[in-house]
This record gives structure tokens, sequence and C-alpha cells, in this order.
């Protein structure tokens, strides 16, 4: 039996890993589609003025699994680096460590909120305490009580999200907050204390260069074993088989031109809101509500450039507060800890937004402008102007978990389940909040499920059962 044609639709960690592994193990042909020039979608890297730039800040980080691990090590070698966490968060004018250390608690909170977090405490411990609920503000305040709630969780929730923290998912919260009690909360403080301290805790693996070398290095090595790759392209529509033995026609775009691939398979890691549209017959009505109901929370990158070796020697502050604008700053220099090139660094601030809101509009100066006030009102002004700003738009950078959001991606999920050798995966295609290493393990749990008899779509729903236990590392 021939091997089956795999088409891949995105480039970014799942569909690299995917490619991969299918070549690895001799399972398909395997073609990858990608409308970027370079692997790593979201999770890629690129290059501006001498420095290697990710978008936002990526790590990987110690909780991937063992083999994927191996994989990775193998891939990259040296180029691996096993860094500490630096991090800080602003907090109520305050800056403290971030993983939080045990001398924070004493030393560096602001009064008022470290005495009402001992209140909320206690008052969890002895019974007082509300039902979980069905959304992130009731789960969050059952469990870590309102101080904690109130003056981080819901302002930084509602920045990321741009929703009140009653109109989201409770599954929001049990997805995406990993010290989403008070347990779990000071197991993180201890894990900081020496001979409590597990292995990996407080470190985080980073390539040498820049966080999109793990994708480039899983292309490079598919490529090496007979992938092929279609950077530029852009899949245009698809159409789906009109019998059981027929393949799909991927229809791909690219500067005018246009060409038509047969796929016996056809992997998508594109969000499956826009895999629905792209089908071109047979979609239900209620497939193409549940599409439009289906959303995604924005996000822009700033860029400042500065004319010095180091800002901070911090890799990343976070700032939660309604008065600051942005919400997390990285600067990749200290990620990879490099001394290169000299004189000059370059700052990523995120700012989630949407579309439609005047941010998304600004030219780059103005974006620069807004970045530099915040960081001032924060504390930590900027040397002197930027010798250069610049600036990544992406469209869809989180999901985002409305109250009542599973009906519409259940009905998402289980047409792209009906249709005939067509797999939706990945971060984008799974609508969830996961880390690169599980967008791996997705990738390869799904070549694990192609065998000579086609996609085991049983052993595949043991997979889905699993990725659903996927909590987002910090």
């Amino acid at each position: 039996m021939a091997e089956p044609h795999v088409v891949i639709l995105g480039a970014g960690p799942a569909g690299v890993g995917a490619a991969f592994q299918l070549r690895r193990l001799d399972r398909a042909r395997v073609t990858v589609i990608e409308q970027g020039q370079v692997p790593g979608g979201n999770a890629g890297s690129f290059e501006v003025h001498g420095q290697r730039l990710d978008y936002g800040s990526h790590r990987l980080h110690p909780a991937c699994d063992p083999a994927l691990l191996a994989d990775i090590r193998t891939l990259l070698g040296d180029d691996l680096l096993d860094r500490p966490r630096h991090g800080r968060i602003h907090l109520r004018g305050r800056w403290i460590h971030f993983p939080l250390k045990p001398a924070d608690l004493f030393l560096r909170l602001d009064r008022g909120f470290a005495v009402g977090t001992i209140r909320d405490m206690v008052a969890k411990a002895i019974g007082r305490r509300r039902e979980d609920g069905e959304s992130f503000a009731s789960v969050l305040l059952a469990n870590l009580g309102p101080t904690i709630c109130h003056e981080f969780y819901f302002p930084y929730g509602r920045k990321i999200w741009g929703e009140a923290p009653e109109r989201l998912s409770a599954i929001q919260a049990r997805r995406r907050v990993s010290a989403g009690s008070f347990g779990k909360l000071l197991r993180k403080v201890l894990n900081q204390v020496p001979g409590f301290k597990p292995p990996g805790v407080g470190r985080f693996f980073y390539p040498r260069q820049g966080f999109g070398q793990i994708s480039e290095a899983f292309a490079h090595a598919a490529l090496e074993r007979g992938a092929q790759f279609r950077m530029g392209w852009r899949m245009a529509q698809l159409h789906p088989p009109l019998h059981n033995e027929d393949p799909w026609r991927v229809v791909v775009e690219r500067e005018g031109q246009r060409d038509e691939l047969l796929a016996d398979e056809v992997w998508s890691t594109l969000p499956i809101s826009i895999l629905a549209r792209a089908v071109s017959t047979g979609v239900p009505p209620a497939v193409t509500e549940a599409a439009a109901k289906i959303q995604y929370r924005s996000m822009l990158l700033v860029y400042l450039e500065l004319d010095v070796d180091q800002f901070t020697e911090f890799d990343a502050h976070y700032f939660p507060g309604a008065d600051i604008h942005i919400t997390r700053l990285s600067e990749p220099k200290n990620y990879a800890a490099r001394t290169e090139p000299r004189g000059s660094t370059t700052l990523c601030a995120e700012l989630p937004c949407s579309p439609s809101d005047p941010w998304w509009k600004m030219s780059d100066r103005e974006l620069g402008q807004l970045v530099a006030d915040d960081l001032a009102q924060a504390g930590i002004p900027l040397p002197r102007a930027p010798v250069m700003v610049h600036t990544k738009r992406l469209p869809h950078a989180y999901p985002i978990y409305h109250q009542g959001y599973e009906v519409p991606f259940g009905t998402l999920d289980a047409w792209a389940d009906s249709m005939p050798r067509l797999l939706t995966f990945g971060r984008q295609g799974l609508f969830a909040h996961d880390n690169t290493h599980h967008a791996l393990a997705m990738a390869y749990g799904a070549v694990d499920c192609l065998g000579p008899n086609g996609f085991d779509r049983g052993k595949w729903l043991e997979y889905r059962t699993v990725f659903a236990t996927h909590v987002v590392e910090d």
C-alpha cells in the first residue's frame, strides 16, 4: 500500500512537529502549507538589526514530556539553554519577584494586599467559602478569595481577554491559572526554597537563536527526511471528497498564483473557525453559525529598540493593574543571556486588544509613546527615546472562553470529526490555552494514531481526554 499523502495546514509547532514525526516514522508523504516565510507561527522568531526577536514572551517549560524534550535536545544540541527564571510583577505600586519567593511575602508585598490575602486564607480554612460556580470570577473567588482576585487576576484577565471575569467560563480559570488555589499557590512559593525545590522549578529552556529555533529545527529535520514545505503559500479553499475513496483537493495561493494539491489526509492547525469557513461544500448552517461565535483575542506587539546594552536585569515584567495598558514586557537578550549586539537591546511590549480597538490602528510612533508612558508610570522609564519602534499584529493570540463557548466549539469539533480524513489539532485547531510543549504533544499523538489502516479515531479520543487536562505553565 502506497504511503498516504498528508497535507498539513500551518507550520507552527504542532504542524512542524507532526511533519517531523510522520517522516521519521515513515507514516506518510508530507506537504506543509504555510503563508509565512519561516516556520513557527506565533511561536516563531525574526531578526531586526542583528537581534533575534520572538512574537512575545515564550519559554520551553521543564514540564515538557521527556521524550519530546529529548528530541528537542537532539535537534538543537548546545543551542538549547537551561536558564533561571528572573521576572517580576508590578503589584499595587511595588515589584515582587516572579516566580514568587518566600522573601517577597514578608518584605515586598503591599501591606494591605498581604493582610487581605491572609484574611481570605483564614476564611477559606474555616469554611467560609462560596461555591465554585460556572464563571472565571466565581471559581477564583471561591479558591483564592477577593484580595488576590480583585487586585491581580480580575484586572489582568480583563486586559488579556477584554471581558469582565463574570462573562468568562470557569474553564478559563481551570485551564489558564496554574496557581488556582491557596494550596497550589503555597506549593509554588515553597518550591523556591532550597531543599524543597523539585528539579526544573524556577528554570526554563530557551534556544540560543530565539524561541522560533525550535520550530525551525523541527521543520529542517522534516525537510531532510523528505517532507515538502510550501512557504509563502496560503490555503484558500478545501474541497472535500465526493466519495469515500476520493482525495481532498487543497487550493493554495501565492502572489496571484493558484495551485491545487490532492491529499489523502488534511491535518489543520489553523483556527478551527477559519477551517470551517474554508471548506467549499456541505458545511451545515449550524457549523457556520458556530464559527462566527468562536472568538480569539488579538495582540499588538510593540518593539522598542534602545541604544543601551541592557534595559534591566529581568527577562520579563508583568503588569496586572488597570492603570497600565500593556500586560507584559520582555527583553529577548536576557532570555538567552546574549551580550551581542553591543550597545543595543530591544524590548517587546504585549498589548492584547481587538482589531476594532483604536490601538490596533495606531502608528508605530504612537504605540511606542504609549509603551514609554506605561513604563514611566510603572517607575521604569526609558533611558532616552527609542532608536526605532516597530510592531507586529497577531489576529489570533488567545482563545476567549466566554461562558457557554463549549456549545459552538462542540458543534465545530463534532463537524470536523465527522469529515472524512480531516483532523484539527494544535493550539488554534483545538481552541486551547496551551504551551508549545502541549502543541508538540498533540502532534506526536496525532502521528501515533495514523496506521496502515488509516487514522484511529478511538485512540485520538483518548489523546483528546489527556489534552483536556493541560494547564498553561506561567
